[in-house]
């Protein structure tokens, strides 16, 4: 099966991607965690004052998340903090429930006049966390609330929320797209009870109806009609955040979810690391042959990046876990690998530029909803790998690539940070790799080329 890409922007600026000299050797942090960070700042915004987020990211995606509940009324303020990466958040007021809510303050980035002089607008830039937790929220508010984003968010799939705000008795304007635009048509409540989606596509359907539905009059008794939901884990972060905040969660049931409608509790969390964008840095360990450790890895965690751990010994890595640290030693050669990676998508660019490394034949799949993500994944991947030199072919649900032989290439990232951290991989043992556009990893990690150089200096 063979998708489509945007037609890459040649006029954005190229990074010459570093060669790595010697195996690489490396002890470092990564910024905390997309997934945490922006659940949490949903969440906050339900339970309001004395909530407190300590080192959570700070990248474009956690601050439109944030300008978002701030344009629905939750008031956020910076406050100094002990992580490396930035300030803390704390939550001085939650959305106001059942009225129409003001902005709060540095919310201008979200919160703009549509033509309908009464209606909010939410700027979903390229996050899907933003596009699909937020509607459920401003159907709680008190009025319209239109939804737009960047060009490519208008291609992905929004069509699960929308069809299950609704089931719940919401109005929702979108032309009959199931995708943005759109605009949420807020009472101040939701009803809640019983609602059936397919959460096929993303298992973000599920999560942004589970979090809002605390404040549901009668909470939420969701249902899943379709093929398996991809990305299991982050279903199973959402329940453990929601649990984690005081609120009732019955997930005993393969593919329902029952959340008890109840006040969200106050909470105090310091955000974890972001074990996917880890992953670039400890594939610097397996194409070079040296050893990265990773700090603050936790002991326990619903991270879909915690699979790193199980999938790089697949390709000959060794993997050690310290107290608070994982360590992971390259091989001497990679080995092609067959691996399922449906718990895991977010993982596939990384490890797509590994078996373009290892020598022969790798096959991924698991991962035909990457069709759906920042850009058509799947179509980019088997563009960009075979444009330098290891031809891939799409299937149904996955790649198969032919790694060992690359050479130089101008690699575009079509928008996506994970496109550009997977052409950074392939230019740490490829001459005359340039990637396009290195600065679209600010959407989850600002810091990426600078921690990369640093990596490769043993300054990390």
């Amino acid at each position: 099966m063979t998708g489509t890409t945007d037609a890459p922007q040649r006029s954005l600026p190229w990074w010459e991607a570093p060669l790595a000299t010697q195996p690489v050797d490396a002890v470092l942090s990564v910024p905390g965690s997309k997934s945490l960070t922006n659940r949490y700042l949903v969440l906050g915004a339900l339970a309001g004052g004395g909530s407190r987020l300590r080192a959570p990211l700070h990248s474009r995606d956690a601050h439109l998340m944030l300008a978002a509940v701030r344009a629905l009324g939750a008031r956020v303020e910076e406050v100094p903090g002990d992580g490396a990466f930035g300030p803390d958040w704390r939550f001085t007021a939650a959305i106001p429930a059942g009225s129409a809510s003001t902005p709060g303050p540095g919310s201008d980035s979200a919160l703009t006049s549509g033509s309908d002089s009464d209606a909010r607008s939410v700027d979903c830039g390229l996050a899907g966390t933003v596009m699909r937790f937020v509607p459920p929220l401003a159907a709680l508010t008190d009025g319209p609330v239109r939804f737009d984003g960047d060009e490519g968010a208008r291609r992905r799939p929004m069509g699960a929320v929308l069809d299950g705000l609704r089931g719940l008795g919401v109005t929702v304007e979108d032309e009959g797209r199931g995708t943005l635009p759109f605009t949420v048509h807020g009472t101040g409540t939701v009803t809640g009870g019983r609602v059936v989606i397919d959460a096929s596509a993303s298992s973000q359907f599920v999560s942004a109806l589970l979090l809002a539905a605390p404040r549901f009059a009668s909470g939420l008794r969701l249902e899943h009609a379709g093929p398996p939901i991809p990305s299991l884990p982050h279903v199973e972060m959402t329940v453990q955040v929601l649990r984690e905040v005081g609120v009732v969660v019955d997930d005993g049931t393969p593919d329902v979810w029952t959340v008890e409608p109840g006040d969200v509790r106050p909470f105090d969390v310091a955000i974890e690391p972001d074990l996917s964008n880890a992953g670039p840095f400890l594939a610097a360990a397996l194409v070079t042959g040296g050893r990265v450790t990773v700090t603050g890895w936790p002991e326990h965690t619903t991270q879909g990046g915690d699979h790193w751990r199980h999938i790089l010994p697949a390709f000959g890595a060794t993997v050690t876990r310290g107290p608070e640290l994982v360590t992971v030693t390259g091989p001497t050669r990679l080995r092609p690998v067959d691996l399922d990676l449906s718990a895991a998508g977010e993982l596939a660019p990384t490890v797509a530029a590994l078996a373009a490394v290892a020598p022969g034949r790798s096959r991924l799949h698991g991962i035909a909803h990457l069709r759906g993500h920042e850009t058509d994944r799947l179509a980019a991947l088997r563009e960009e790998l075979t444009r330098a030199g290891a031809p891939t072919t799409e299937t149904d649900d996955g790649l198969v690539i032919d790694g060992g032989d690359l050479h130089a290439a101008d690699l575009h990232t079509y928008a996506d940070h994970r496109m550009a951290t997977f052409g950074a991989v392939l230019g740490l043992v490829t001459p005359g790799v340039r990637v396009e556009d290195i600065a679209t990893t600010a959407k989850t990690m600002p810091e990426f080329a600078d921690l990369w150089a640093r990596m490769l200096a043993g300054t990390a």
